[in-house]
C-alpha cells in the first residue's frame, strides 16, 4: 500500500469519524438537555457522584440534589432515592447524600438509600430491587446531562416503562471531555447490553 493510498484512508477515517462524533454529541445534548414538559414522578432517581475530602458533596453532585430538591418543594416528585457507592476518598456517596437532603428540609422517610450504586448499571439493576419491579412507576432520573441518556437507556433495559430526566443546573469545563467520554460509553452499553441480554 502506497503512502498516498494510506493518506486516503486516514482522511476518510477521520471523515468518518468526526460525522460520528457530531451525530453522537447532538443526540447526547438533545436527549440530555430537553425536558419533558410534565416531569411529576413517584420517584426521583438521583445518582452519585464525587463526595469532597472534607466530606461534603461535589459542587456536581450538588447541584444534583438541589435539583431534586427544587422539584420536590414544587411537589413534582414525592419521594428520592440516592444512588452511590463507596467512592475513592473514602465517603459513602449515597450517605452523603442523603445527610445533605435532610439539612435541606427534606423529610427522611421521603428519601431511600441505595449505597450499593457503584456504577449507572448497578444503580440501575438496585432501582428494579427497591421498587420491587413496579415498573409502571413513573421514574426521573436526575443527573449530569451528558450523562443521562445512557442511565435512561438502563434505568428502561431492567424493565421500566416511564422515565423521564432532568439535568443538573451545573456546566463546567469538565463536561468536554465527559461528552466525548459518554460518545464511547453510550453505544458501548447498547451494544453489550444487546449481545448480553438478561
Amino acid at each position: 500500500m502506497s503512502i498516498k493510498q494510506v493518506k486516503v484512508k486516514l482522511i476518510l477515517l477521520t471523515k468518518i469519524f468526526s460525522f460520528y462524533l457530531l451525530i453522537s454529541v447532538g443526540f447526547i445534548l438533545y436527549n440530555g438537555l430537553i425536558e419533558e414538559k410534565d416531569l411529576k414522578s413517584s420517584f426521583a432517581l438521583v445518582l452519585g457522584n464525587k463526595v469532597e475530602l472534607n466530606g461534603k458533596p461535589s459542587d456536581r453532585l450538588q447541584a444534583r440534589l438541589d435539583r431534586a430538591i427544587t422539584l420536590y418543594k414544587e411537589n413534582l416528585i414525592q419521594k428520592i432515592i440516592v444512588s452511590g457507592g463507596i467512592g475513592k476518598e473514602g465517603f459513602d456517596e449515597a450517605r452523603v447524600m442523603k445527610e445533605y437532603l435532610v439539612a435541606q428540609g427534606i423529610e427522611t422517610d421521603h428519601i431511600v438509600e441505595d449505597n450499593l450504586g457503584y456504577t449507572t448499571e448497578r444503580s440501575a439493576d438496585n432501582l428494579k430491587e427497591i421498587l420491587k419491579s413496579n415498573f409502571a412507576e413513573p421514574i426521573l432520573i436526575i443527573s449530569q446531562y451528558y450523562h443521562l441518556p445512557r442511565a435512561a437507556f438502563l434505568v428502561k433495559k431492567v424493565g421500566f416503562l416511564n422515565v423521564k430526566t432532568s439535568y443538573a443546573r451545573y456546566f463546567e469545563f469538565r463536561d468536554f471531555y465527559s461528552i466525548f467520554r459518554e460518545t464511547v460509553a453510550l453505544p458501548y452499553v447498547i451494544v453489550i447490553n444487546s449481545i448480553f441480554k438478561h
